[in-house]
């Protein structure tokens, strides 16, 4: 008798995680449009202009899985979050996705039941400062008062370095990015800290970005990337996977440049790409041609880069570690095969 509780229990175990990984894409696609968690505004990453429409890094991720679903990159309601709600608002089904610089950790996940999905940015996190202090690096900020925004990894970072140096601290916590600015702005604290790529945004913010440095030191890991719900494992593959083509999609030499040529190239790497040979898209519940959708909307991953936050952009952020794995950097997708 146990033995068939434990079977059919195990069996009801199953069925509901088959009916939730079907859950989120039937949503989307029943609603016609992807909902999508970004930031209320950083240059480069989730940005609204005055017309209302949004760009950046993490928007194009959106726009991406939106193009692999649909064929259509617009279809995505863009939900502003702030770093305090983000994560609230994917549990309770507010958004599908969030898109918005987010650090993986494992208190993330294994508090949180929610799952990230791929690395999109490999970040750290740094300090900005006047110019006019003339500070070389983040051992001088001993005593100083810091702002950064609550509910991040930022917090415990400062905390961490400044005690594990013997250095005093006097740490501003405000729940916006536009406070933190405003209060770094206004001369109420001597730094700001954060992600090093929200630096570079948020010094474009300021009255003269001239006048403020980055420093150079960089004092944490902070992995950024698309997040998920727990318990569909599916839609954590479409999402996975989205992403990786674009990673992919540049490894291969394919481009919004290059893509009518791979639509006929005979490489079997292309081909899989390309969907011409295999049917991976479809295991999905995609379409063949699914890796193409989302080039043609949005490019590779560093047509991605330099047209946001790299050197097209203004915040000329260098790829660093971001470079492909092939260029000396950590980038790396897994084949389509």
């Amino acid at each position: 008798m146990n033995r068939i509780a434990t079977a059919l229990a195990a069996a009801g175990v199953l069925l509901t995680a088959g009916a939730a990984q079907a859950s989120t894409l039937a949503d989307v696609k029943a609603r016609g449009m992807l909902k999508c968690g970004v930031s209320q505004g950083l240059a480069g990453f989730s940005a609204k202009d005055d017309k209302g429409q949004w760009s950046g890094f993490d928007v194009d991720l959106c726009k991406a899985v939106a193009a692999a679903i649909f064929d259509d990159a617009s279809k995505v309601e863009y939900v502003p979050l702030s770093a305090e709600a983000r994560f609230p608002a994917l549990q309770k089904s507010e958004v599908d996705l969030l898109s918005r610089n987010s650090t993986w950790t494992m208190q993330r996940e294994a508090d949180l039941g929610l799952m990230f999905a791929a690395v999109s940015y490999y970040d750290g996190q740094g300090f900005m400062v006047p110019a006019a202090k003339n500070v070389m690096g983040a051992l001088e900020l001993g005593g100083s008062k810091v702002c950064t925004q609550s509910g991040t990894t930022s917090v415990q970072n400062a905390e961490d370095y400044f005690r594990q140096n013997k250095m005093e601290l006097e740490l501003i916590q405000l729940p916006s990015v536009d406070e933190v600015v405003k209060a770094y702005a206004d001369g109420k604290c001597d730094v700001l800290t954060t992600d090093v790529s929200q630096l570079y945004a948020l010094r474009l913010k300021l009255g003269t970005p001239a006048d403020h440095v980055v420093l150079p030191d960089v004092i944490s890991k902070e992995p950024l990337g698309p997040v998920v719900r727990q318990g569909d494992d599916n839609w954590l593959n479409i999402v996975k996977w989205s992403y990786y083509a674009l990673v992919n999609a540049e490894e291969l030499g394919i481009s919004t440049q290059t893509l009518d040529q791979a639509a006929t190239s005979e490489k079997p790497d292309v081909k899989r790409f390309v969907g011409s040979d295999g049917a991976y898209g479809e295991k999905l519940g995609l379409t063949k041609d699914w890796a193409t959708r989302i080039v043609k909307s949005v490019g590779n991953y560093g047509e991605v880069f330099e047209r946001n936050i790299g050197a097209q952009s203004k915040l000329g952020i260098p790829r660093g570690i971001n470079q492909l794995w092939s260029a000396g950097g950590i980038q790396y997708a897994p084949p389509i095969r």
